[in-house]
């Protein structure tokens, strides 16, 4: 399996608990809401993504940041993405660049070092806290092996999970400015900036990523106006 459709997977596997939800099923109370809640349910441990789940642990994501990934998925992650770059790039004399490349347009092979590139940024956020214990990541090797029998990209993942929290590390992934738009957005729908080393990451994964605060704040917008569509 490919790191794109494994990641595709994770992102939208908690969509059927979201039809729950607009049903009246979901039971109240706790902290079920934003991605954390939505891949820790039944839906995730279908599809794998109890696995994102027990990564994400009792993080308080963003509620309705993560419907746009669920029912998105990688490509919602890219769309959002499109719309921030292309925004800055007018409004900053950065035409000349020529159209955004995201996820959502590029040949497969580019897709690809995207979907590792976001993986790996995501996991990193997910880890700012320092939350994942060696009895976690067992669990959530146990629950990739029975999504992907790619030995190679569980190894991958595997080591990312056992790696130490380096926002620097993460952002040496990014070899374009678009995956590095890519990969800041999805930190951002991971962590809890109410939680001061959560904050502190992200705030570090942006500098080293070399974000100008006006694509991060356009990143920040278009991701605010996707959330709407989903309310």
């Amino acid at each position: 399996m490919s790191t794109l459709k494994l990641l595709d997977q994770l992102l939208k596997s908690g969509t059927d608990l979201l039809n729950d939800k607009a049903q009246g099923s979901r039971p109240k109370g706790g902290d079920g809401g934003g991605l954390s809640g939505l891949l820790s349910g039944k839906a995730g441990a279908a599809l794998g993504g109890g696995a994102l789940g027990m990564l994400l642990g009792s993080k308080k994501t963003r509620k309705l940041g993560g419907k746009v990934l669920t029912y998105g998925g990688l490509a919602a992650l890219g769309l959002v993405a499109y719309k921030a770059y292309g925004n800055w790039q007018r409004n900053n004399d950065q035409g000349a660049q020529g159209e955004p490349r995201t996820i959502d347009r590029l040949p497969e092979a580019q897709v690809e070092l995207h979907s590792r590139a976001i993986l790996k940024a995501l996991i990193g956020a997910a880890k700012a806290d320092g939350h994942v214990d060696d009895r976690e990541r067992q669990l959530i090797d146990a629950e990739m092996a029975r999504l992907s029998q790619d030995r190679q990209l569980l190894g991958w993942v595997d080591g990312e999970l056992r790696k130490p929290v380096d926002p620097a590390e993460v952002a040496r992934e990014a070899s374009t400015p678009e995956m590095a738009a890519e990969m800041y957005l999805a930190s951002l729908l991971v962590v809890d900036e109410e939680n001061f080393m959560e904050r502190s990451y992200l705030t570090e994964l942006a500098r080293q990523l070399k974000l100008s605060p006006a694509l991060e704040t356009e990143l920040r917008g278009q991701l605010a106006q996707a959330e709407q569509q989903y309310a």
